[in-house]
């Protein structure tokens, strides 16, 4: 494998909106007035949500059409899941093939940058406030469509009835009289009309939540739990439908070994891949040898499609570290004590955000 993926399913409640944290470095006499900091190689986290339905059958979904009209009932308990929806995100990994030491000398104005927890840069002689990660990966499963159906009523005269069907002709006359009795409340032909408007609504309120569970006895009831699965994946070249992972009707997301699902496929295309300016890999390489102050990454832009079963689940392009190459900042910049140079970058890519002076 020339790339690495991994699968997660996230159930901690963890709060929405959390932030990469950051340290600040600061450049003294006691560590030579270096800074430590690794490049980052560009990770893609693929966010699926998954919907899965849970379907229950009514004890009288035979006459569901005879006595209330409704054609398709739920006629069997069963569960099966949606792949709803997928998002990208890119995210920096430390390179430790790329970990540099810059080393300020003594009085320069670039005394502290910011780095993230794993060591990637993220400001120089600058205040770094990192975005918001809007990732929902860590949040409990969310209940939809009024979570769990309620418990049916059972009345006396449908406790006392022999068979199902006499049952369900019972059911379906309190059905009625129920739709029955909120008209005249709503027209004013009730006998004895709730005082006020606040009552009117309570009742109202018990009306329909009671017209609903004895409805259910016919057409059945169903409830949605949404789920979030993060699969990380750390390309090094082009990929041509790779097997992302595998989703079942039945079982929801799979591993990309097993065959219970159908594959989802990923293709990554390298669409620019920037030029350093020397065609020859070796030239290239000494260069990078040579190169003093800050280094920095150019990345490249690559073509994301993921696909299950020919139809697009997400399209669109992205920056990867990994198709570009790296440069430097020189050291002179920093050397200017009037004009101090605030330098911004990019931790998922390690590319220049933006120099102010």
């Amino acid at each position: 494998m020339k790339h690495l993926i991994s699968i997660a399913c996230l159930f901690a409640c963890l709060s929405l909106g959390a932030q990469t944290k950051v340290t600040k470095k600061t450049a003294v006499k006691s560590n030579n007035f270096g800074i430590t900091y690794s490049l980052p190689k560009t990770s893609l986290i693929i966010q699926a949500e998954v919907i899965k339905t849970m379907a229950k059958a009514g004890p009288y979904y035979r006459y569901a059409e005879k006595y209330l009209g409704v054609k398709n009932p739920v006629e069997e308990d069963r569960t099966f899941f949606r792949l709803d929806k997928l998002t990208l995100a890119d995210k920096g990994i430390p390179d430790t093939d790329n970990t540099y030491i810059v080393e300020f000398k003594s009085g320069t104005t670039a005394p502290y940058a910011y780095l993230t927890e794993d060591g990637l840069l993220c400001s120089i002689n600058a205040e770094y406030e990192p975005a918001e990660e809007k990732t929902q990966a860590g949040q409990a499963p969310r209940l939809s469509q009024g979570g769990e159906p309620e418990m049916p009523v059972y009345f006396e005269e449908l406790l006392m009835a022999g068979s199902v069907a006499r049952q369900a002709e019972v059911a379906a006359k309190q059905i009625y009289r129920i739709r029955e009795s909120r008209l005249n409340i709503l027209t004013g032909e009730a006998d004895n009309l709730p005082p006020d408007g606040e009552a009117m609504k309570v009742v109202i309120q018990e009306l329909d939540r009671q017209e609903k569970a004895l409805t259910t006895l016919f057409t059945g009831s169903s409830y949605e739990e949404t789920s979030y699965y993060d699969i990380t994946l750390t390309p090094r070249e082009d990929l041509d439908r790779e097997v992302l992972f595998r989703f079942s009707d039945l079982l929801g997301i799979v591993d990309a070994d097993d065959l219970s699902g159908t594959p989802v496929y990923i293709s990554l295309k390298a669409l620019q891949r920037p030029v350093a300016g020397i065609p020859d890999p070796k030239e290239a390489e000494k260069k990078e040898k040579m190169m003093k102050g800050i280094i920095y990454n150019v990345p490249g832009k690559a073509s994301v499609e993921i696909q299950i079963s020919r139809r697009s689940l997400f399209r669109g392009e992205i920056l990867i570290a990994q198709f570009g190459y790296r440069e430097n900042l020189a050291p002179a910049m920093f050397e200017d004590r009037k004009k101090p140079v605030k330098v911004y970058f990019y931790p998922e890519t390690g590319a220049i955000r933006q120099i102010i002076q």
